[in-house]
Parts: C-alpha cells; structure tokens; sequence
C-alpha cells in the first residue's frame, strides 16, 4: 500500500533547511531592515533641502574700489559667493543672460545696485537681494535691486518649471512598463512608442507650462524640444536595462531615478543651490540634466544648457546600446 506523505510544505521547507525559522526574530529583521531604509530615504530626501543654500556662487562685481564691498560681502554670507571683476555694466548684464555668473552687484560710491535673474533660481535670486541689502546696511550704502530675466507675472516663484521633477521621473518609467505590455514581442514597436510618447509628453507638459499655468511667456516650443529629450532621456535607459538584464534592471535604474535623480535634481532651486557635490551627481542623472535644460530652453534662449543636452543624449544612446545587447542576447539563450 503506498503512504501518501502528507507534510506541509512549510514544513518540509524547514526541514529541508535544517532549522525552524523564528517567527520572533523574522519579524525584528523585517523591522529593523524597513527602519534602514526608511532613514535612508528620509536623508535622500530631506537632507539636500536641510543643507542647501548659498555656496560659492559666481557673481559679477562691476566698480573702480570693490576691495570694501567684497570685504563686507564675504562679512555678510561667508563662503557664499566667488566675486569675478567685470569691465561694466553691460559686461555683466550679460554673463548673467549667458548664465557664466548668477547676478552681481553694480558698486558706485555710495550706492549698490544688484542685478538678480529670477528665472534662474527664485533662491539665488532672493539670497542675493537679501545680502545686497544686508552690506548696504553695514557700510551704509543704498541699494536697488534689478531683476533682469524675471520669472513670468502668471508664475512669479517658479512653481511650474520647479515642480517639473516627479513628473520627468513618472514619463520616463511609466512608459517603459506600459509599452512593454502592449508591444511584448515587437522592439520596433516598442521603441516608436517609447519615442513617441517623449514626443507627446513633451508637447503636451509644455503647452500645460505656457497655456495652463502660465509659467513659460516665449514660445512653447523650445521647451517642448528640451522635455522631450528629457523623457527620452529616462525611458530609453530604463528600457535597455530591462531588456539587458531583466526586471533587476530596470528595478535598479528605476529606483536610482526615483530615489536619487529625483530629489538631487534641483530643477526648483537649480543645482547651485544644493550642497556641491550631491548638486554635481544630480546633474549627471537624466532628471537634473532634464531639469537645466528645461529651464536654459525658457527662459535664457539655450543659454547654459549644452552640458545638459550633451548628458541626455548620452544617456539616449547609452540606453540604445543596451537595449540592443538585449536585443542580440535573446536569440542566443533561444537558440542555446
């Protein structure tokens, strides 16, 4: 007659393993694992805000005797700012239409009148105001403040632009998940959508900036270029990591985007304003480059965005080449 073997499976597991797990002790590792990463995710998150401000920014001082006013700036906000001599006014104005300085201060005589570029960073923009006012107090100067590439009346803290971040991350994670459902056993249609939906994506946020919420008052379309690349500059990467390497890909750079690319891209602040090295990292990442390529689109005519193009299409080609590793790889596992 045969016996039929009626062990658990939990129970042929555990001997199968030689012990008995405890129940007590499972429960305090699962605990205390959660807690790591909790805090983890509270010092990704948090700290870079805690820790931003003013460091070593490069601004513009235009006078024939600055020695004073630098002395009382570096008074004001040590180690904030890095003071460049320019020739002149107009010299300056335009380093900072170009992006080479954050703002400056024009020094005569008595009197100190700050050049600010919102659109840049509200942050700086304010640091600087704020700075400006507080040398004038010490030296007894009087001090204006020139805003010489505002943010728009319709958006004048730069929410629109500065929320960008999550947005970016999701358009480039979302369609990789979404398409690969759709289009399982087609790589040609599966990048077409992936590209055509940075395309839409693109379009369809910038008219939202420009139509909607008022954020964005020159064309449309500048900023629809730079979101698209942006996207494709998510997507694509995520997509040759799951087709190189499986779902541990793609889990991976997801939650290097999510975690880290998101809260270290400064598109709100831009990257000068975060601590110096976590800003570098963020900016080498899709959704930081995306983030300074977006706002140089709108609002400086491309100016300082070359880098940041340069890191997207990098990352577009970097995730091209993957995907076609992975593309090679499958008819030789099939065929093995």
């Amino acid at each position: 007659m045969t016996q039929i073997d009626t062990e658990s499976p939990a129970a042929a597991e555990e001997g199968a393993s030689g012990r008995t797990r405890n129940p007590a002790a499972m429960l305090l590792a699962m605990c205390a694992g959660l807690g790591v990463i909790l805090v983890l995710l509270l010092m990704v998150f948090i700290l870079p805000s805690l820790k931003s401000g003013a460091h070593d920014l490069q601004v513009g001082v235009v006078g024939t005797d600055t020695a004073q006013f630098e002395q009382a700036l570096g008074a004001a906000a040590p180690n904030a700012y890095e003071p460049q001599q320019f020739e002149s006014d107009e010299a300056l104005r335009d380093a900072i239409r170009n992006r080479e300085v954050v703002g400056g201060f024009v020094v005569d005589g008595g009197n100190v009148h700050a050049l600010v570029a919102s659109a840049g960073s509200s942050a700086i923009s304010g640091s600087l105001t704020g700075t400006a006012q507080t040398v004038a107090r010490a030296t007894g100067s009087a001090v204006t403040v020139e805003d010489i590439v505002p943010l728009p009346a319709s958006d004048p803290t730069g929410i629109g632009i500065g929320g960008l971040a999550f947005p970016l991350v999701f358009g480039g994670i979302v369609p990789v998940v979404a398409f690969r459902k759709i289009f399982p056993r087609s790589n040609a249609w599966y990048l077409a959508g992936l590209i055509g939906f940075a395309a839409l994506g693109g379009i369809a946020v910038s008219a939202v900036l420009t139509y909607w919420f008022g954020s964005i008052e020159s064309s449309m379309w500048p900023v629809a270029a730079a979101l698209t690349l942006g996207i494709a500059g998510l997507a694509l990467p995520l997509a040759g990591l799951q087709n190189a390497f499986g779902a541990k890909g793609f889990t991976l750079g997801a939650m290097t985007m999510m975690f880290l690319g998101n809260p270290l891209a400064g598109i709100a602040t831009t990257s000068a304003w975060l601590p110096s090295g976590l800003g570098t990292f963020g900016q080498i990442l899709p959704p930081g480059a995306a983030g300074t390529l977006v706002r140089s689109a709108a609002y400086f005519d491309w100016a300082g965005g070359a880098t940041a193009a340069l890191t997207l299409v990098t990352w577009v080609v970097v995730g091209l080449a993957l995907y076609a590793v992975g593309a090679r790889r499958a008819p030789a596992e099939a065929q093995a």
